[in-house]
C-alpha cells in the first residue's frame, strides 16, 4: 500500500512539474511574441502582409522574383517590400505555437477540473483567441490605433496570466520574518496600485506607438524647448477614429501626438514615483532583494525611454523598451503574489 502511494504521489509531483514547465515555457514564449509584435510595429512592418492569416496568399512570403510579381499584381495597392514581410509572418507564427501551447495546456487543465489553475487556463485560451482576432484586425482595419493598442495590452495580459500560472504552479512555500511580514502586509495596496498604473502607462505607450508619437516630442527632459508646449489633448486621446483609412505612419496633427506623448512622460513620472516610493518602503520592511529588483527594473526601463527620444528611436533601443515595460509589469505582479501568499516564520519554543 505503501509504494503505490508513493508512486501515485510521483506520478502527481511528474504531471505538476509538466504543468509548471508548460507555464514556464509559456511565458517564455510569450514574451518572445511580445517582443516580435514590437519589432513588426517599430520597423512599420505591420501591414507587410496584406492578407491574413496568409502572406500574399503565401504560408510563409513571396520570397522568389516570379512569386513577388505574382503577388504585386494580386496586390496592386501594396507591393511586397520583403523587408517586411518577413517580421510580420515569423509573429504570426510563433503567435500560432503560443496558441498551441496555450491548448494543450488548457487540455492539461480540463482533465483536471478543480485544479489550482483551471480558471486560469481557460482564461488564457480565451486571451490567446482574442488576440488571433485582433492580430487579424490589426492587417485588416489598416493598423486602427484602437485595435493596434488593445492587441498590445492583450499580449501583455497574455504574458501576464502565463507568468502567475507559473507562480502558482510553483507550490513553494516562503518564510520570512513576522516583522518582516507585518510590514510587508501594509504594502499590499500600494503594490496594487503601482501594478494598475504601470498597466495605464503600458497603455499609454501603446496609444503612443500606434499613434506614432514616439518623437512627437524631440528633446528631453523639455518638449520643443518648452515645459509645455501647444498639445491638443481631445483630439489626440480621440478613441472614434474612423475606420478605413491607412493608418501606417499616423493620421493625427502634430499637436495632437505632443499631447499624447506628454501623457506618456507625465504617466511615466507617476510610476517611477510609485514604484520608487514601493521600493524604499520594501526595503525598509526588510526585503532589500526584492526592493534592489524593482529598482533595477524600473531604472533600465526610464533609461531606455529617455534614449527612445534623445537618440531618435533607434529600432533595438525602442523594441528593448517595450519588453522592459514587459518585465516591469511582471516584477510587480510576483510581488503582489509573493507578498500575498509568504507566511511568518515562527520559531519553535
Amino acid at each position: 500500500m505503501d509504494v503505490e502511494s508513493d508512486i501515485t504521489a510521483l506520478r502527481k509531483n511528474y504531471k505538476k512539474d509538466w504543468r509548471f514547465r508548460l507555464a514556464l515555457i509559456g511565458t517564455a514564449l510569450a514574451l518572445v511574441v511580445v517582443v516580435l509584435g514590437a519589432f513588426t510595429r517599430l520597423s512599420h512592418a505591420g501591414l507587410g502582409c496584406p492578407d491574413w492569416p496568409g502572406c500574399y496568399g503565401h504560408l510563409l512570403w513571396p520570397n522568389e522574383g516570379h512569386e513577388i510579381a505574382a503577388a504585386n499584381q494580386a496586390f496592386p495597392d501594396t507591393p511586397v517590400e520583403t523587408d517586411k514581410t518577413w517580421p510580420e509572418m515569423v509573429h504570426r507564427y510563433f503567435a500560432g505555437m503560443l496558441l498551441l501551447l496555450v491548448a494543450g495546456l488548457t487540455y492539461m487543465f480540463w482533465r483536471r477540473r478543480g485544479h489550482r489553475g483551471f480558471i486560469q487556463s481557460h482564461i488564457l485560451l480565451g486571451l490567446i483567441v482574442l488576440q488571433a482576432a485582433f492580430g487579424m484586425w490589426t492587417v485588416t482595419l489598416k493598423l486602427w490605433p484602437q485595435v493596434v493598442t488593445a492587441h498590445l495590452l492583450g499580449g501583455m495580459a497574455t504574458l501576464s496570466v502565463l507568468w502567475m500560472l507559473a507562480e502558482r504552479l510553483r507550490y513553494r512555500k516562503r518564510l520570512i520574518p513576522p516583522h518582516e511580514f507585518s510590514a510587508l502586509q501594509k504594502l499590499r495596496p500600494l503594490a496594487v496600485i503601482a501594478v494598475i498604473a504601470v498597466g495605464l502607462q503600458i497603455a499609454l505607450g501603446g496609444w503612443t506607438s500606434s499613434n506614432y508619437a514616439a518623437l512627437a516630442c524631440p528633446d528631453f527632459p523639455t518638449c520643443h524647448n518648452q515645459w509645455w508646449p501647444e498639445a491638443d489633448f481631445s483630439q489626440g486621446f480621440n478613441v472614434a477614429q474612423h475606420i478605413g483609412p491607412n493608418y501606417l505612419g499616423g493620421a493625427l496633427e502634430s499637436d495632437a501626438r505632443t499631447a499624447i506623448h506628454l501623457a506618456h512622460r507625465i504617466g511615466a513620472l507617476i510610476v517611477s514615483l510609485l514604484v520608487t516610493l514601493l521600493a524604499v518602503l520594501t526595503w525598509r520592511a526588510g526585503s532589500r532583494r526584492w526592493a534592489q529588483g524593482l529598482l533595477v527594473v524600473l531604472c533600465l526601463q526610464v533609461g531606455l525611454g529617455i534614449a527612445n527620444v534623445v537618440m531618435f528611436l533607434p529600432l533595438p533601443i525602442a523594441v528593448a523598451h517595450n519588453a522592459g515595460a514587459a518585465l516591469l509589469l511582471l516584477s510587480l505582479l510576483t510581488f503582489c503574489y509573493r507578498i500575498n501568499t509568504v507566511q511568518p516564520a515562527i520559531k519553535p519554543n
